[in-house]
């Protein structure tokens, strides 16, 4: 009889782990849009995620609550964006520069009746967190960013404790960092708002290699701006005017400087009987990994001289290149746009499924 009652109590206890692990949802997309995807068009729940194009340097996230989307950037380029939910009215979201103060992989809220708050990085010891959570379109969490459940996890798989995160509104900052482009518009470092046209410049070709000493090479390309820009440990160190030829659209391509001799006549490898480039795959391209260049993109790429002689002198093995149609700046991702009206939601959710605090 007491062996019967022992293995009813442990199967009761595995029922209520399994209800507990069951009550967990699962919010938003299950699998990155294709690369190729401007941020604007991203819909409720959906996100981009390709952080395999840049595996090194600092990783700094910027929400936007204007736009209810965030952005990561890593070594100063755009790995990855999402849609978003911040906090409602009531129970507002805080604009500033915070950092990861704590990370917890299941979590649940102390606050809100054991709200489930999966991939958790707390940002305040108030209560306000990164986490997954139910992304109806429009501000509706208990102050926390909630982000979609995939999202969530790829993030939390990268992201340091200490990471900054700089949470944005039109009250508070300039235009740059709450319309963000495919280049970070603040400091990984402390969050600092950049220069706000880094671009805008007159001179065909900047080269500051002193802005910043050592550390892992990024360089993005982009055929809406016409420039070539490179980052070197999260710091811009370069950038030039491309002339491109032809009106085709680029699509978004990865690569990555490899050891070994170039298999294709390739003007911008360092030393061709050394190195050469491959392919990273990307969400929508994941067939190209481990391709070569395609001659045709290289070839209506002109960049100049001067800037190749100076990148190449300085870059090595794992140095990575973002190509993309997208602008760099914030000026082609879209007008201010209302995320909040006078109208409450049809039926309110219930604190335990909203969560929110940390």
């Amino acid at each position: 009889m007491r062996l019967v009652t022992v293995f009813s109590a442990a199967l009761a206890g595995l029922a209520a782990v399994t209800v507990l692990a069951d009550s967990v949802p699962f919010w938003g997309a299950k699998e990155s849009v294709p690369a190729d995807t401007p941020v604007s068009d991203l819909k409720k729940g959906q996100f981009l995620w390709m952080a395999d194009a840049v595996t090194a340097g600092p990783i700094v996230m910027v929400v936007s609550i204007t736009e209810q989307k965030a952005y990561v950037y890593r070594n100063g380029i755009l790995i990855g964006a999402t849609t978003v939910s911040t906090g409602r009215p009531g129970h507002v979201t805080p604009t500033g520069v915070f950092t990861v103060l704590q990370k917890q992989k299941e979590h649940r809220s102390t606050i809100y009746d054991g709200a489930p708050m999966p991939y958790m990085e707390r940002l305040t010891w108030g209560g306000v967190a990164l986490h997954a959570g139910g992304l109806p379109g429009y501000p509706e969490s208990h102050g926390c960013i909630h982000l979609p459940s995939e999202f969530a996890r790829d993030l939390y798989a990268i992201s340091p404790p200490g990471m900054t995160v700089v949470i944005a509104g039109t009250a508070s900052e300039p235009t740059q960092v709450i319309h963000p482009g495919y280049l970070a518009p603040v400091s990984a470092d402390g969050g600092k708002p950049l220069e706000e046209d880094a671009l805008d410049d007159t001179a065909e070709v900047r080269w500051e290699p002193a802005a910043s000493t050592s550390g892992p090479i990024s360089i993005v390309i982009s055929r809406e701006s016409r420039r070539i820009v490179a980052y070197r440990n999260g710091m811009e160190i370069g950038s030039a005017r491309l002339t491109i030829t032809g009106d085709q659209p680029f699509s978004t391509h990865a690569l990555v400087l490899a050891e070994g001799p170039s298999d294709i006549p390739d003007p911008y490898v360092p030393d061709p009987g050394k190195y050469h480039w491959i392919r990273i795959g990307v969400p929508g391209h994941l067939g190209e990994a481990g391709g070569d260049p395609d001659p045709a993109t290289i070839a209506r790429i002109k960049i100049p001289p001067e800037f190749v002689k100076d990148l190449n002198s300085i870059i090595t093995t794992g140095a990575t290149v973002l190509v993309t149609e997208e602008s760099m700046t914030p000026s082609t991702t879209g007008p201010m746009l209302q995320v909040v009206d006078a109208d409450p939601p049809a039926k309110k959710p219930s604190a335990k499924r909203l969560g929110g605090g940390a």
